[in-house]
Formats: C-alpha cells, sequence, structure tokens
C-alpha cells in the first residue's frame, strides 16, 4: 500500500505536474497540495474526502487507490 505523500508526488513527477499546476486543474491552494505532496495525509494539513477525490481525477489515479494512501474509509480517517 503507497502513502500519499509518494503516491502524488509519482502522479506528478509523471505527468510533470507542478504543485501550482495540479492546483490551477483542482482548484485545491497550492500549498494544501505542497503540504499533501510533502506531509502526506498525516501531517499538519489533512485532505478533504472532496480534495482527495479532485487529486484522483485531475491524476487520472483510481479513487479507491488514493483514498486508501490516505487511509480513508467511509469517510474517516484511520
Amino acid at each position: 500500500m503507497a502513502d500519499l505523500e509518494g503516491l502524488l508526488r509519482e502522479a506528478m513527477r509523471r505527468r510533470h505536474l507542478t504543485a501550482q499546476c495540479l492546483a490551477d486543474r483542482t482548484g485545491i491552494r497550492t500549498p494544501r497540495i505542497r503540504a499533501f505532496a510533502q506531509d502526506g495525509a498525516q501531517g499538519p494539513v489533512r485532505p478533504t474526502r472532496e480534495e482527495l477525490a479532485e487529486l484522483a481525477d485531475a491524476l487520472s489515479i483510481p479513487l479507491p487507490d488514493i483514498l486508501d494512501a490516505a487511509r480513508i474509509r467511509a469517510g474517516v480517517t484511520a
């Protein structure tokens, strides 16, 4: 199971996207995306389920994979 930090960094690297580009595609603020890519879902800035869904769509990652990486099941952070 991948963690959110690694999953986001790898997907962004493969698609040659910066945090700013991803912010433009999703509407999520750039500092939040940087925090997710640096600290994952367990850092001081925690992603919402809606943000994770937007990231999954923008990066073409299956939603269950990104939720699993963030360790979110049925809307509850583990």
